[in-house]
């Protein structure tokens, strides 16, 4: 899902869309008819973790999802930091939780909210305390966890067939799939 952008964040001219040659060959992108600013509109990256807490995978729901879904902890990456720092900072802020080891499993092509989802394992201790932005979680054995056919449903595939499990999919509807 990406905004519409229509107007210039520099100068407020109306942006248009425009081909012009880039290193690549032609490209049509949105530039503003004022100043020149082009809309760049690339991909955003998403870190997200597997988090192994007291021998169990941590899946939360977010306070914003309607029904039960319940997905890998996730957010945004700040400036000035590494991917590694980022998601140990979201698990604690989301979880309250320290993170004692962080593994990379894998990039992960998220095209739907024009992300691209940087996926860790993270082995987890401490007392859940859950933010706002959380509403519920759950522990789930290993070989009873079900992945998703989205982004981090693919890294938590991944992560279960590194530890030996062959991972079930659900099937949802695609306005219900989490990141």
């Amino acid at each position: 899902m990406s905004t519409e952008f229509r107007f210039c964040p520099a100068c407020a001219a109306p942006l248009t869309l425009q081909s012009q040659m880039e290193d690549g060959g032609e490209k049509a992108r949105l530039r503003c008819t004022g100043c020149d600013y082009t809309h760049w509109n690339n991909p955003t990256p998403v870190l997200a973790a597997v988090v192994e807490y007291q021998g169990k995978i941590l899946l939360a729901r977010n306070a914003a999802w309607s029904g039960e879904k319940f997905a890998l902890i996730t957010g945004f990456m700040e400036a000035g930091e590494t991917p590694e720092g980022g998601i140990a900072r979201e698990i604690a802020e989301e979880t309250n939780l320290q993170t004692s080891a962080l593994k990379l499993l894998g990039v992960y092509d998220f095209q739907r909210m024009n992300q691209v989802i940087i996926a860790y394992h993270a082995v987890c201790h401490g007392d859940v305390r859950l933010s706002p932005e959380l509403v519920d979680y759950r522990l789930y054995a290993f070989e009873d966890v079900l992945c998703w056919p989205a982004g981090t449903g693919y890294a938590l595939a991944d992560f279960l067939r590194s530890r030996g499990h062959e991972p079930t999919f659900v099937e949802w509807a695609k306005r219900e799939v989490p990141a």
